[in-house]
C-alpha cells in the first residue's frame, strides 16, 4: 500500500494539501527478510509506517534469549518512537520476517509537524493511543489469562496472524512455550 492511501484511511488525517505535504516528508525504503529495522541498544530516531510485509519486535536478554513483544503486518504503524526508545536508544530489535516496504521520518520532525498541523497532531496522537492500548491489552492478557484463553485472545485481536508469523514468535508473544502453543492449537481444532 502506498503512504497516501494509508494516511487517508485515518479519520484524523484529511488528505488535503496539508496531508499531501505530510506524506511527502516520509522516505520509503526496502528492508530484506532477516534484516533489522533497528537493533536493541542502538541509537534510534525514526518513526516507521510498515507499508507492506511482516516484522517482529523483540527484547534480547543478556544471555541471548529473545522475547517477542510485537507483531506487525503492513499496512500498520510500528510502535511509536516514544514508546520503544529511551534516551534515543532502541529498547527493542525489529526484524523483518518478510521483505518490508517501510516509510520513515525523523521523530523530532514528526513532533514539529504535529505542532504545525492539527490533522497531523490528531493522527499521531491516535496512533500513540492505539499502540499504548494494544500494549496494555497484551500485558493484561499475559497477567490474567491462561494458555487456551491467551490463544483465543490472540486470534480475536490478531486475526490471520497465525498464518503470517512463525509459531515460535507467536508463542513468545503469548508467553508460552512453542510446545504449549502447538498443544493448544491441536486442542482447539
Amino acid at each position: 500500500m502506498d503512504l497516501m492511501t494509508f494516511l487517508s484511511q485515518s479519520p484524523a488525517m484529511t488528505m488535503s494539501a496539508a496531508g499531501a505535504e505530510f506524506a511527502a516528508l516520509w522516505k520509503t525504503r526496502l528492508i530484506r527478510k532477516g534484516a533489522f529495522l533497528t537493533q536493541q541498544g542502538e541509537k534510534e530516531t525514526q518513526e516507521y509506517v510498515l507499508l507492506d510485509g511482516c516484522a517482529t519486535s523483540q527484547i534480547h536478554a543478556s544471555d541471548g534469549t529473545a522475547v517477542c513483544v510485537g507483531l506487525y503486518h503492513g499496512p500498520s504503524v510500528i510502535t511509536p518512537h516514544i514508546a520503544r526508545t529511551k534516551a534515543q536508544l532502541s529498547r527493542v530489535a525489529i526484524e523483518a520476517t518478510t521483505d518490508l516496504l517501510v516509510a520513515q521520518m525523523d521523530a523530532e520532525r514528526l513532533v514539529e509537524e504535529m505542532i504545525r498541523a492539527e490533522p497531523v497532531r490528531n493522527w499521531a496522537n491516535a496512533i500513540l493511543q492505539d499502540a499504548l492500548a494494544r500494549k496494555a491489552d497484551r500485558e493484561w492478557c499475559l497477567a490474567a489469562l491462561r494458555g487456551a484463553d491467551r490463544l483465543a485472545w490472540f486470534r480475536d485481536n490478531y486475526p490471520g496472524y497465525e498464518a503470517l508469523f512463525v509459531h515460535t514468535s507467536i508463542a513468545s508473544f503469548l508467553g508460552v512455550t512453542p510446545v504449549t502453543l502447538s498443544r493448544l492449537r491441536r486442542q482447539q481444532r
